[in-house]
């Protein structure tokens, strides 16, 4: 997600853009695309308070898009103080910093659409926020920490909720779309932990990015507000490989597994506000995007 994000900045403005790097993996689609030459990169950790105010106040950081977490929410349930942890408490020390800093002029915070728990069917914005798993909650509770230092402290911060991001370059291969592409390129068998009948919304990445700017470029439209992004696009599991299969001419062989616990059966954003407010809309069909993801990661491997 970073690593698109950067390459659209760069692109639409190719000012100062400094980037919080966790860890150095070359096979990523920061370094694969040469991001990490066209940016400052800097080390650090969302939990660590003292560095994240240190890189805001010395890189004289004027507009954050705050899209740092830990995203896996399998890895959740494995270990969920490492989520709440990064998710909240991160969250936190990238706000402070930008309530102590005089030059933050927007800050984008982004969340998911499992921050309405298992109630998100066609949710809308107005939807109660009721993660009820160490994920979800974690997502929640980032949501509610962001509009208190709107409300409390009158810092210019907007929320995103996205439904299920895909596109180049995710190389979590536990999610549905990377890991269907591996098991087709490979002649692999891909295991579906559920039953595959849970439904989600699919949204490509490039179109993310879009609703990323867009919120930040109209932060006097979109401070203390909350805003779902979506492409319409819901399928179930196993309606999802069947629309891949078809798309690619390719065959995927999977079996069903159905031990996954916890998950939410349905879910859906209405994104209307975003339709209305900003005029966003998602650009990419799931066809071309699709195609795309695809020569990506047959590139890749």
């Amino acid at each position: 997600m970073g690593s698109h994000l950067v390459e659209k900045l760069f692109a639409v403005n190719p000012a100062k853009i400094v980037c919080l790097v966790r860890s150095h993996d070359p096979q990523s689609y920061f370094y694969l695309n040469n991001s990490d030459k066209k940016v400052v990169s800097v080390f650090g950790d969302l939990n660590d308070k003292e560095r994240i105010f240190n890189i805001i106040t010395k890189y004289e950081i004027s507009h954050i898009f705050h899209i740092g977490a830990q995203a896996i929410v399998h890895t959740a349930l494995i270990n969920p103080y490492e989520a709440i942890a990064t998710n909240v408490m991160g969250t936190v020390n990238i706000l402070e910093a930008a309530r102590l800093s005089p030059l933050i002029q927007a800050v984008v915070v982004a969340s998911s659409d499992k921050a309405y728990g298992k109630d998100c069917v066609n949710a809308t914005e107005e939807h109660a926020l009721a993660g009820d798993h160490p994920y979800d909650a974690s997502k929640s509770a980032t949501d509610l920490i962001a509009m208190a230092y709107h409300n409390t402290y009158g810092l210019p911060i907007t929320v995103s909720r996205f439904g299920n991001i895909y596109g180049p370059g995710d190389l979590n291969f536990n999610r549905i779309i990377p890991g269907a592409m591996k098991a087709i390129i490979k002649d692999e068998l891909l295991e579906i932990r559920s039953d595959g009948s849970f439904e989600r919304d699919y949204v490509y990445v490039k179109d993310v990015v879009d609703g990323y700017i867009s919120l930040a470029e109209n932060i006097d439209k979109t401070k203390g507000q909350a805003f779902n992004f979506s492409s319409g696009i819901n399928l179930s599991v196993l309606g999802l490989i069947a629309e891949m299969e078809k798309i690619l001419n390719k065959k995927l062989k999977y079996t069903v597994l159905n031990i996954q616990k916890n998950e939410i059966p349905k879910q859906s954003l209405n994104f209307n506000k975003s339709k209305n407010v900003l005029g966003w809309r998602p650009s990419t069909d799931f066809t071309q995007a699709t195609k795309e993801t695809y020569q990506w990661y047959e590139k890749y491997f």
